[in-house]
């Protein structure tokens, strides 16, 4: 099959390699939609992979061309996302349900050949069935959207409350529409460029501030009546913006930190005390799954997605074929230059 093949630093290769043998619990997806991580950035552009060559690529979708012996519930020709996560599920934290915890866990284009080829193998049990009208591109979404949602879910997210999001990337924009979906009460959503922010805008946001510009902390407080807002949630991950989650949260409330940081974090006395003083509960979110395996997380995406209550179609800066991705990294090292997910067709 053909395969874009990283084997160092900016050095993809689209290249021919030996097809997957799958195992007997294994199914083998044909690739027909795959996306562009933010993860997959320093990969390819640094020195983040675990070894070389490797194939990345862990949001997916695709059709069943093959299954093992021994499964069952999956048939060959039906369409699929994969779950990148693959965990031990013998651990005490696999065995609460804690499946992103696991110690001993491998995933899907990092550690193991990822979806940025023609076919990628699977657990079985890693294929969550793609909703009737729900398109392969829309299945690449499935992993960030459930990303968003793990960290709703984990900070108790409930309906009738004032929230906010810091960052209008793509976690960010998925983020946005949950809460609408989940019953927010108003959203106020902050980044540094007026075009997210205008998707924002279009996507349900009922206040968009650019922190960009002096005055935005007036605005937001004057919104909020001095009091803040009771959810904070950060999808940037850098200092600034993690900082401001702080500030912004108003007295008991919470803060959750989605993304993946990006820079050191240093707080200095006073801006510590606001955790203590106001007594915010902080919180971290990992992934993506939960108990029973890979969670509600997978099947409220497909949901969303069936009833259009979730658009990608803002979040999408180009579809290009796997044999074009040399120009999809070259397009990587240029700021401002990609502006949504590129996705790649099989």
């Amino acid at each position: 099959m053909k395969a874009a093949v990283l084997h160092g630093t900016k050095d993809v290769r689209f290249e021919e390699i030996v097809d997957p043998i799958i195992a007997e619990n294994e199914i083998l997806v044909k690739v027909r939609c795959s996306g562009i991580c933010g993860s997959d950035i320093p990969r390819v552009l640094g020195k983040g992979a675990h070894y070389y060559p490797i194939i990345l690529g862990h949001e997916f979708s695709g059709e069943v061309v093959e299954i093992g012996k021994l499964v069952k519930g999956v048939s060959v020709g039906e369409r699929v996302v994969g779950a990148p996560l693959l965990p031990c599920h013998k651990c005490v934290d696999c065995l609460r349900g804690n499946y992103a915890q696991c110690k001993n866990y491998s995933f899907v284009g990092s550690r193991e050949d990822g979806s940025w080829a023609q076919c990628v193998k699977i657990p079985a049990k890693n294929a969550v069935k793609l909703p009737l009208g729900v398109t392969y591109e829309q299945g690449a979404f499935f992993e960030p959207l459930t990303v968003a949602l793990h960290g709703l879910f984990l900070m108790d997210f409930k309906g009738g409350v004032d929230v906010s999001i810091v960052g209008m990337g793509t976690i960010g924009l998925l983020t946005l529409q949950c809460a609408r979906n989940l019953g927010a009460k108003r959203i106020t959503v902050f980044d540094i460029d007026d075009e997210r922010l205008s998707t924002a805008n279009e996507y349900g946001a009922d206040l968009c501030l650019n922190t960009s510009r002096e005055g935005f902390k007036e605005m937001l407080l004057d919104e909020t009546h001095g009091r803040g807002f009771e959810m904070v949630v950060d999808t940037a991950g850098v200092q600034f913006t993690q900082k401001l989650c702080l500030e912004i949260a108003k007295n008991k409330g919470k803060v959750m930190f989605i993304s993946t940081p990006t820079s050191n974090l240093t707080l200095s006395p006073k801006e510590c005390e606001q955790i203590n003083r106001k007594e915010l509960t902080v919180q971290g979110s990992w992934m993506s799954y939960s108990s029973p395996f890979p969670g509600k997380e997978w099947e409220l995406a497909g949901h969303y997605l069936s009833k259009g209550l979730v658009n990608i179609d803002r979040l999408i800066d180009r579809i290009i074929p796997l044999s074009e991705i040399g120009t999809a990294v070259r397009d990587l090292t240029m700021p401002g230059k990609v502006k949504g997910k590129i996705l790649l067709r099989g």
